[in-house]
């Protein structure tokens, strides 16, 4: 029986099991790679010289950030024969503002794909609730087995802070420059988002199905 083209539901046992770090390098790669190219792009610019046909660093850091996303479905795509459905709905966003972004030559476009992206995974979250459906599991299932309740928890936190950071990501780009909202897109949402997901803990542990989480 052929795989599906998208990863299959958490409940599945047919669900093939995924390293957890790789699951992370795959998904920030991408968004790493953005940060360096913003911050290197004179640097990357006279050393490949093609690049400067994206524009300024912003720009350059945008075209290698939608190559980077590209790169990274296809890995996991090679690697797993299917597509992850969180960064797949990412990687859709990242090519449609990202192609703005270099077309027009507007940053507002790429600044304005967090907000998008995280209203997007917030509505998402909340409205499978609301139908009955924890779809934070295709996020998580592969670090965590929770019973239905704790899905049903873990989900509405995820999806009020997934909302939250939307805000955020509004409130930094319309009132401080370019540099700053890259640095605070990595060294602030990060941070911020590690210390939400490890407060999330206690949660997870009275709900496991892990004996070893339980522990």
């Amino acid at each position: 029986m052929n795989e599906p083209v998208f990863e299959r539901d958490p409940a599945d046992p047919r669900k093939k099991e995924v390293n957890p770090l790789l699951k992370l390098a795959l998904e920030l790669g991408p968004l790493m790679v953005f940060f360096f190219a913003n911050a290197r792009g004179e640097w990357l610019v006279e050393r490949f010289p093609v690049l400067g046909d994206f524009g300024g660093p912003i720009f350059v850091a945008t075209g290698l950030f939608m190559i980077a996303t590209a790169i990274a479905l296809i890995a996991s795509w090679l690697l797993m024969r299917t597509l992850p459905i969180m960064p797949l709905v990412s990687g859709v966003v990242v090519f449609i503002f990202g192609g703005l972004t270099l077309w027009l030559q507007d940053d507002i476009f790429i600044k304005m794909k967090p907000t998008i992206i995280n209203t997007l995974f917030g509505v998402t979250l909340l409205g499978g609730l609301f139908f009955g459906k924890s779809l934070l599991g295709y996020v998580f299932d592969s670090a965590f087995r929770l019973d239905a309740e704790g899905w049903r928890k873990l989900t509405l936190r995820w999806g009020l802070f997934f909302l939250f950071l939307a805000v955020v990501n509004e409130v930094v780009w319309r009132n401080f420059s370019t540099d700053t909202w890259v640095a605070f897109k990595v060294w602030g949402i990060m941070p911020i988002t590690l210390i939400f997901t490890f407060s999330q803990m206690p949660l997870i542990m009275r709900h496991s199905l892990d004996d070893r989480i339980r522990k």
